[in-house]
């Protein structure tokens, strides 16, 4: 079972709109990254964000590329500053590949507990619009596959 770790797309600043949706290279970047998962061949079954703007438009423009069989959704756990415990234990039941759109710390945090099982240990660079796949085996460890940040995500076809 893979898990992909998304953290939203670069947003505006508060000062701008409080709502904080994604910037135009927010926007660009979650495209991007949404078309290398698919030629990619990645397929999750769902894609689950956070309810903030920036999350969930990151959420839908990869859900754009991927067609997720079960669609996109929100779901507790992803926001900034929640506990990771929770979707983590949720996490080693799931059975289908499934995309996580979050925010800093908690995707970071989540990513950190999943690999070292502590949510202090710094275990992986995020910044707006990073992706992390995790892999786990039966009942075995996560292990990362690989992360991708958005400089290394080609923009355009």
């Amino acid at each position: 079972m893979r898990l992909y770790l998304v953290q939203h797309g670069e947003a505006v600043p508060e000062e701008i709109d409080r709502d904080r949706p994604l910037s135009p290279k927010g926007r660009a970047d979650a495209e991007a990254l949404g078309r290398l998962l698919r030629d990619a061949e990645a397929r999750p079954e769902r894609i689950l964000h956070s309810g903030k703007t920036r999350a969930r438009q990151t959420a839908e423009r990869l859900a754009a590329a991927l067609s997720p069989s079960a669609g996109v959704g929100v779901t507790s756990g992803l926001a900034p500053k929640d506990p990771v415990e929770p979707i983590a234990r949720q996490a080693a039941s799931w059975v289908a590949d499934t995309l996580l759109v979050g925010h800093l710390p908690s995707i970071a945090r989540l990513a950190s507990y999943l690999l070292t099982g502590d949510v202090e240990e710094v275990a992986l660079g995020y910044k707006p619009g990073s992706l992390a796949c995790l892999e786990r085996l039966e009942d075995g460890p996560w292990t990362l596959l690989w992360m991708l940040r958005p400089e290394l995500v080609r923009r355009g076809d």
